[in-house]
């Protein structure tokens, strides 16, 4: 009997000291998430997951349209208040696995999701200062009908996947919103931004996929995002499509130093992008190691129709293309190392949301927001003792519906100039520092009403506009989805 009662005590004790250890970590902390090729359903239940673990900072939806075959296109978001856009709070969004057999994005979102779940639960500093003021949209899949094709098919094929299920490339299926801005740079028409507010028609009926991708970028003000890709190691900057219809043509634009800057932040922070002797993905290739990691898109190979340079050119959005592996579907077993690979680099971006300088514009009389007030930079950064920059980027921003803006900088001496509709422009001098995981420097405006005459902000020489496509068969836009269309990204929900 003593025996018995000795192994009973011991088993009681064990029991309370288990309760006692639950109780101070609680179930909801523990990560379940396996690396591995997660199906359509094991993706939306990954994400289930964690809105289930971080119920207070997360919220999951689905973009306006499915895909071909009626599979949800999953969103996670994080934020201090999901479901709001915040005064003042950037809204940042990765995308991934828009073409189907490019893989490793897909996984490395689910991976990103449990991560920030997992560290707001422990209260890591970094992850809860990011999360409180940045309001983080998370797209794993772009494109689940590929994904399903290329996994059936063995993922072993360079291109089978790659296209949706009606066998469209989703990359070259947005508006060519290029076209409209190369058109107004022929006849000096500096005007490059918004551009959807100017369509009339489209020379072909985009996919489903691909609306609901245009309608999520013009309803939510994103000021910065990246789509992960698959078959090269390198960060891609617009614009990607050339000025001369060249297949490989450096295609500068207004914000090229910035650009330059957010690939680099990317390539740096991968232990082999950035990597000079690191070999080509395919012998006899060039290596972009070679020049940091990072390339300009046309540079490359001209693109028409994607949809880095459709954020650009549509809203305040700027957006780089990651390619991040020369493996488009390796095998599972991998998975682990290309997070712990990314893991760093994709913190760090999500950081240069915070870089450059934000603000409100108000009426000076009542203090209200105003929405739509354009924001011009021009670089006045000094050279040397005796000279100074003097070069306007001309690629204006719009404040959001409740007055707020973010226009990203790299460090440097400004003038930022507000100016809207029946208001006195106004100027301010700003210097650019960037420090590192700080907000941005923030400088509001504060407008003077025009008591008589209004005052109509010209971007730049905008006179005239080309309806777009000039001399082809067109297809009109359904008027109540073009209503829906133009316009979105001044005035989002």
């Amino acid at each position: 009997m003593k025996n018995w009662s000795f192994i009973i005590v011991l088993v009681v004790a064990g029991s309370c000291y288990a309760a006692s250890v639950a109780k101070s970590k609680p179930l909801s902390s523990v990560s379940r998430f396996e690396w591995k090729h997660h199906n359509n359903k094991e993706l939306e239940d990954v994400l289930r997951n964690v809105t289930k673990r971080c119920p207070e900072v997360t919220r999951l939806y689905a973009l306006s349209k499915p895909s071909v075959r009626n599979v949800p296109l999953w969103v996670i978001e994080f934020s201090s208040n999901p479901g709001n856009h915040e005064l003042l709070k950037p809204e940042f969004k990765y995308v991934a696995n828009m073409h189907g057999n490019e893989v490793v994005g897909r996984e490395l979102l689910l991976g990103l999701a449990d991560s920030l779940c997992t560290a707001w639960l422990e209260k890591d500093k970094d992850v809860r200062k990011l999360i409180s003021s940045t309001r983080i949209h998370l797209l794993p899949s772009l494109n689940p009908d590929g994904w399903q094709l290329a996994t059936e098919t063995g993922g072993n094929d360079y291109l089978t996947g790659r296209a949706n299920n009606n066998s469209v490339d989703l990359n070259r299926d947005f508006p060519d919103l290029d076209r409209i801005m190369y058109s107004n740079e022929i006849r000096h028409v500096q005007h490059n931004n918004h551009l959807m507010d100017h369509f009339r028609a489209l020379d072909h009926q985009p996919q489903p996929e691909t609306w609901a991708a245009m309608e999520w970028i013009m309803n939510i003000p994103f000021v910065l995002s990246a789509n992960y890709h698959g078959g090269d190691l390198v960060a891609n900057y617009p614009y990607d499509a050339s000025r001369s219809g060249a297949a490989q043509e450096y295609a500068r634009s207004p914000d090229d130093d910035t650009f330059k800057h957010l690939a680099q932040v990317y390539a740096d922070r991968h232990p082999r992008m950035s990597d000079p002797k690191r070999p080509p993905c395919t012998p006899g290739d060039y290596s972009f190691g070679q020049d940091g990691g990072v390339t300009n898109g046309a540079a490359w190979y001209s693109v028409r129709g994607g949809m880095q340079d459709f954020n650009y050119l549509s809203s305040n959005d700027m957006e780089i293309t990651l390619e991040v592996g020369c493996d488009k579907y390796p095998p599972g077993s991998a998975l682990e190392q290309e997070w712990l690979d990314n893991k760093h680099a994709m913190m760090e971006f999500m950081w240069q949301i915070h870089t450059g300088v934000k603000g409100v514009v108000r009426d000076s009389q009542t203090g209200q927001g105003i929405p739509n007030a354009l924001i011009h930079v021009k670089n006045m950064t000094r050279i040397n003792d005796t000279h100074t920059r003097d070069d306007h980027i001309y690629h204006d921003v719009t404040s959001v519906h409740e007055g707020d803006y973010w226009r990203l900088l790299v460090p440097g001496e400004y003038e930022v100039t507000a100016s809207a509709e029946g208001y006195m422009p106004l100027t301010h001098e700003v210097t650019v520092t960037n420090p590192l995981h700080s907000e941005a420097i923030r400088r509001d405006f504060d407008l003077t009403p025009i008591p008589e005459e209004p005052f109509m902000p010209q971007p730049m020489g905008s006179e005239d506009y080309e309806e777009y496509p000039k001399g082809q068969e067109e297809l009109p836009l359904a008027e109540e989805l073009l209503g829906r269309l133009q316009g979105l990204g001044r005035i989002p929900f």
